[in-house]
Order: C-alpha cells, then sequence, then structure tokens
C-alpha cells in the first residue's frame, strides 16, 4: 500500500502504459482519476479498477486545450479531495521526418505531448502545493534522448518534455513537489499496432525487428513502466527529482 489515501491524475489512461498505471497504483492504495479523450476508455479502465475494488473516477478530456486540461483537476477535487500524485501519460505518436511534416503534425504533437503536459500540470500543482507535497513523473520517451529516423515531429516533443521535467522539478522544489520522467522503450501497446500499420509490416517482423535493437532482446510490457511509474510518484523515490529513469530494456546504452 505504497500510495495509500493517494489521490493520483493519470492522463491517457484508457490503454497501454496509463491503465497498468491505473491498475498498479489502486493496486497500492490510490485513489484514481483517470483521463483520456475517449470517454468509453476512460469508463472502462475505471470499471476495472472499481472491479478489483480500487476507487476510481472518469476525467473525459483533450488535454491539448487549457480549459479541458483543468478540468481533470476540477474532477479530482471534487471526487477525493484533492490532488497528490500527477502522472503526465497521454500521447500524440505522430512520428514524421522534418520534410514531410506539416503544421498540422506538429500542432497535435506538440499540443498534446507538449501543451498538454504542461496545462495539466499547472492546474494540478496549486493542489499540490495546498497540501504540502506531491510528485509529478511525466512519461518521456527513449526517442527524447536518441535520434531515430523519421521520427523528427516525436522526438522534438519528447526532448521538449524531458526538458520541462527538469525545469519544472527545480521550481517546484521549495514546495516539495518532486517532478521526475519515464522513458520507455519499445512498449507492446495498442500504438505498436498502429506503427506497425503505419509501416505496413507484419506485426512479428515488427516485434523481431525491435527486440533485436534493444539490449535485453525483448519489448517491453506496460505493467513494467507503470512500477518504474509508481516507484517515482512513492515517498520511496523522496529523493529523487529532475531524473530521466529509463526503462528501455538497455536499447539506448547498448
Amino acid at each position: 500500500m505504497r500510495l495509500k489515501d493517494k489521490i493520483a491524475i493519470i492522463t491517457g489512461a484508457g490503454a497501454g502504459i496509463g491503465e497498468a498505471t491505473a491498475l498498479r497504483f489502486a493496486e497500492e492504495g490510490a485513489k484514481v482519476v483517470l483521463n483520456d479523450i475517449n470517454a468509453a476508455h476512460a469508463q472502462g479502465v475505471v470499471e476495472k479498477v472499481r472491479a478489483a475494488g480500487g476507487q476510481a473516477e472518469a476525467a473525459v478530456a483533450d488535454i491539448s486545450k487549457e480549459d479541458q486540461a483543468k478540468s481533470i483537476s476540477d474532477v479530482a477535487v471534487k471526487a477525493f479531495g484533492g490532488v497528490d500524485i500527477l502522472v503526465n501519460n497521454a500521447a500524440d505518436f505522430t512520428q514524421k521526418g522534418i520534410e514531410t511534416a506539416n503544421k498540422e503534425d506538429w500542432d497535435r504533437v506538440l499540443g498534446v505531448n507538449v501543451y498538454g503536459t504542461a496545462f495539466v500540470s499547472k492546474h494540478a500543482i496549486p493542489h499540490m502545493k495546498a497540501r504540502g507535497k506531491g510528485s509529478i513523473v511525466n512519461v518521456a520517451s527513449m526517442s527524447g534522448i536518441i535520434a531515430q529516423k523519421n521520427f523528427t515531429c516525436y522526438s522534438a516533443s519528447k526532448g521538449a518534455e524531458i526538458m520541462m521535467t527538469r525545469t519544472m522539478a527545480l521550481d517546484m522544489v521549495p514546495f516539495h513537489i518532486r517532478v521526475n520522467t519515464v522513458c520507455p522503450g519499445c512498449i507492446l501497446t495498442s500504438a505498436s499496432y498502429r506503427e506497425v500499420e503505419r509501416l505496413g509490416m507484419k506485426f512479428e517482423d515488427w516485434c523481431e525487428q525491435n527486440a533485436s535493437r534493444h539490449m535485453m532482446q525483448r519489448l517491453g510490457e506496460p505493467v513494467e513502466v507503470a512500477n518504474a511509474i509508481l516507484f517515482l510518484a512513492s515517498d520511496e523515490a523522496s529523493f529523487i527529482t529532475a531524473a530521466e529513469l529509463m526503462v528501455d530494456g538497455g536499447y539506448v546504452h547498448w
């Protein structure tokens, strides 16, 4: 029960890493507010948490719009009384090179991955200050650290998210709010299937190709990222802020 009675917001909670994090947080005693742009996806995970004995509320919002981003914290306060933890997990996976990306591509990927992270954080932080402490975990990517072919849009947004984490951490130190980043490698989620479709590959070939690029010679599972997020969100990480925790099977350093 590492998060007993903590109130946590998780964005992009309708599937993959977000869903796994919601279930792990609830297992550890947190009351969770689950955001997704898709109402059915958000409510589906809420029902899974409740079925497992946890407490959860849905907060349907497009985080790229500040008024909607603010509404997520409003749900947390109304339902549970505050905010202790924020996991900025929602992401847009636009992966295009500089020559092919247009303004709409840039608006979409920056709107979710950069503006959205900033907006949700902005409106959660006052509630953390009111409680005297807090923890924010931003889910970036190894793509924010290394160069990958035709990843300019996505990589730029994730690099910005990593730097945002460091500067937020510095600003929040006086208020006992820690801010850290988790950087996943290739994790097998619904986004993986969309990537396979984009590339026109067979799923098995895509998995084999990407697994071979990791030191551990396999792809990651959502719960493996969720466990890292849980650690950083919990008091076990009380002396950790402004950090990037790689959950990449050794990809970056191999």
